[in-house]
């Protein structure tokens, strides 16, 4: 039985798909198009076998959508803005864009190795003023219409990393960063208006054709 030599056959193929733009999407009215979008990495510095799964996961439905003769745009990006990279950069001594840099650095690489059909011409980093100017511009234009508005709510506060998080951050009451106990706070909050286009939505799921009427009640 032969042994599969995996670092020489796969470099060869993967050298060859990234020369020939195997996985670029290109414009193509003849086909159906198929986007298919898994949520970004924080670029900690290394994928685990987490990453794996989930990315792998992605990549099979993005290959067989293809196989099925569709237009896909299977894209990668970084989850790189915010309070982690701050933390991290505090914990290792060294500013938070380069630590953030070199990570994504190694991890697309990692992911290149793993043979994934990404298109890496579309590939972005929310850290990017490029790409955040645009959540700015949208809270900017919300704002001017009315549709975001500003409260006092509760939060979950870590009192080590002065920063809230999120229920799925809360691990036994406890940060899932720091292990400090978590504490309830309120805070002046920004909120979005989405309550303003209730009922227009609700009307609206009437003219959806094969729209199941189970899904009125989840909605």
């Amino acid at each position: 039985m032969k042994e599969y030599q995996h670092l020489n056959i796969e470099t060869k193929v993967q050298a060859y798909w990234e020369e020939h733009g195997a996985f670029h999407a290109i414009e193509d009215v003849n086909k159906e198009k198929y986007y298919c979008l898994a949520m970004f990495p924080y670029p900690s510095g290394r994928l685990h076998m987490g990453h794996v799964r989930n990315y792998t996961i992605g990549d099979v439905i993005a290959r067989y959508q293809r196989m099925l003769g569709k237009n896909v745009l299977q894209p990668m990006g970084w989850d790189a803005f915010g309070l982690p990279a701050e933390n991290a950069a505090i914990k290792n001594n060294v500013a938070p864009a380069k630590w953030t840099r070199a990570n994504i650095d190694y991890m697309r690489e990692q992911l290149k190795k793993l043979g994934l059909a990404y298109d890496w011409s579309r590939e972005l980093a929310t850290c990017d003023p490029s790409y955040y100017k645009w959540e700015q511009w949208l809270f900017t234009r919300l704002f001017e219409k009315g549709l975001v508005y500003k409260k006092v709510s509760l939060v979950n506060w870590c009192p080590n990393d002065l920063t809230v998080l999120a229920n799925e951050q809360v691990v036994d009451g406890c940060c899932w960063r720091c292990d400090t106990p978590v504490e309830r706070k309120e805070i002046p909050q920004w909120f979005m208006k989405i309550t303003a286009y209730a009922d227009e939505l609700l009307d609206s799921l009437d003219q959806l054709e094969g729209w199941p009427a189970s899904s009125y009640y989840a909605a």
